[in-house]
């Protein structure tokens, strides 16, 4: 039975599996890093956060939790509430 860094190893040797952590490191993991780093700019916890967006700190900890893992792609909408929550704004760019 392999230990949880030799599977790590041995999965990260497969082209899709490798090319998908680099997609969610690119993409999703850039994102969470930039509210992430708002909201402890801000000095704001998860439920914090969450009465400010209007929701339940759940809510908050789940939109976290969905950009670290990749399975969930949150609407604009929320991460203008949530940006805003932080006193912070939505700037969307699109790149090469």
């Amino acid at each position: 039975m392999q230990t949880h860094d030799e599977l790590i190893e041995t999965l990260m040797r497969r082209p899709g599996v490798q090319n998908e952590v680099e997609r969610l490191e690119r993409e999703e993991f850039a994102l969470l890093d930039l509210l992430l780093k708002a909201r402890h700019e801000a000095g704001l916890s998860q439920a914090q956060v969450a009465d400010r967006m209007g929701t339940q700190a759940p809510a908050v900890a789940r939109l976290e939790r969905a950009l670290a893992t990749g399975r969930h792609s949150p609407s604009v909408a929320t991460l203008r509430k949530y940006a805003r929550a932080c006193g912070k704004r939505l700037f969307v760019d699109l790149k090469d």
